[in-house]
């Protein structure tokens, strides 16, 4: 079993993440921003990864650290996974309704995001849309791993829930052991 757990402890957040790539999609989600709970749920469900997430934040603030920092957890833990023998690249299309996102990722050690999503209103409850990119920018910066998306849709929940589900899928796919591989890439190094 791949299973990585990571506490990071700051002024403004206190997080512990425990994540098993090899797991079954079983998740426990506690940030206290009920949608951002809810797809981290779809990311874990639909990757098949255990997710366990237990965050407290300076939420009277706002939920910006917060979300970064759950993001940079994740990462963290991600970073762990080790690269050789994995299929290193994964994509997915997931629609919801209305909405379509569009993910892919690379697993090389090289940090980057591209992501088109424009937020059509401002928040989700307690959740600040502006945070979907800033949490996927904070995933691949600490989880060396290079992320496009783009999300397209008229409802603003349907559009974050099938990035985050495509999220899932695509790493999913990512980080399937294939013991033909190798490191895949033609320096030997990831």
């Amino acid at each position: 079993m791949r299973i990585f757990e990571i506490k990071r402890k700051t002024r403004e957040t206190n997080i512990t993440l425990t994540i098993n790539i090899d797991g079954t999609g079983e998740y426990e989600i506690f940030t206290k921003i009920p949608f951002f709970d809810h797809v981290l749920s779809s990311f874990a469900k639909h990757g098949s990864f255990d997710l366990y997430i237990y965050a407290e934040g300076d939420l009277e603030v706002d939920d910006h650290h917060l979300v970064e920092d759950v993001g940079i957890a994740l990462g963290l833990a991600l970073k762990e996974v080790e690269r050789k023998n994995i299929k290193r690249f994964g994509w997915a299309i997931v629609p919801m309704d209305d909405a379509r996102a569009m993910v892919a990722i690379d697993l090389g050690g090289r940090p980057y995001v591209v992501g088109e999503y424009i937020p059509g209103r401002e928040r989700i409850g307690n959740f600040s849309t502006e945070n979907v990119i800033h949490f996927f920018q904070s995933v691949a910066n600490n989880g060396k791993m290079n992320i496009h998306f783009e999300v397209k849709g008229i409802n603003e929940h349907h559009k974050i829930e099938a990035l985050f589900k495509a999220f899932g899928v695509a790493l999913d796919m990512a980080t399937q052991v294939d013991e033909r591989k190798g490191i895949i890439s033609t320096k030997g190094v990831v």
